[in-house]
């Protein structure tokens, strides 16, 4: 059984073990062998169709397979870019909450002195 789609897109698969009379099926073990991308295609078949000597179907397999990297590298580079810049985001967000934080605690500590300074005045501990 084989499965081929052109489109990127996310595919469920799905395996039931049915028997004869609505009775349960005993349990079987499934291995499942995923291809995708470069390994995935069929180069004897393309040999066939295209009349191609095996020489020239290694090159077209190391042609697709060279193309299959530079476009892997190209999709970690732009995934780069959007985690760097989710990081600085992320990084100034924090900078400024640690900022407020600090105004904050400064404030509630100035508040507090002078609270504290007024209540023992009026209490005449202190002058």
């Amino acid at each position: 059984f084989a499965f081929t789609t052109e489109e990127y897109d996310m595919f469920e698969v799905c395996f039931e073990g049915k028997a004869m009379g609505g009775v349960q099926s005993p349990d079987r073990e499934v291995f499942l062998s995923l291809k995708h991308g470069v390994e995935a295609k069929s180069y004897d078949e393309l040999a066939k169709a295209e009349k191609l000597k095996p020489l020239e179907v290694e090159l077209r397999r190391l042609e697709d397979l060279s193309k299959s990297i530079v476009d892997d590298f190209a999709y970690m580079r732009s995934r780069e870019e959007e985690m760097r810049d989710t990081n600085e985001s992320t990084h100034s967000r924090v900078m400024y909450f640690s900022i407020f934080s600090m105004g904050c605690l400064l404030g509630l500590a100035t508040w507090q002195v002078l609270y504290l300074r007024r209540y023992f005045k009026a209490k005449k501990l202190i002058e």
